[in-house]
């Protein structure tokens, strides 16, 4: 199963093993980690699962769709380049490894 490292707004590094298929969110979510809120439970409907997609992943996903790139315009704590939405990132075995860092708010 690939592994995803998720560093919370303290800076603890939490690393979970994610099954293909699986959102970066609903791992998160699952495991109660710190630093997202999740608050439309994935839909694409808030930004509250904004994350920072960590070198040399970013270059990995697949592009932001344009919804996700409208609801990222409404992400709470600084946008940055490698901002992504977490319920829009599909885990799949090439990702493992994957890191990602919740921002110190999300809303």
């Amino acid at each position: 199963m690939p592994q995803v490292t998720y560093i919370e707004p303290d800076g603890r590094a939490v690393t979970l093993e994610v099954k293909s298929g699986r959102s970066v969110m609903s791992a998160a979510m699952e495991a109660g980690l710190e630093g997202i809120e999740a608050q439309c439970g994935g839909n694409l409907a808030c930004a509250t699962c904004h994350c920072y997609v960590q070198e040399p992943w970013l270059e990995q996903l697949e592009p932001p769709s344009d919804d996700e790139l409208l609801m990222l315009e409404n992400v709470a704590a600084e946008r940055r380049d490698n901002s992504r939405l977490s319920c829009q990132l599909t885990v799949r075995p090439q990702l493992d490894g994957l890191t990602v860092q919740f921002p110190e708010r999300q809303s």
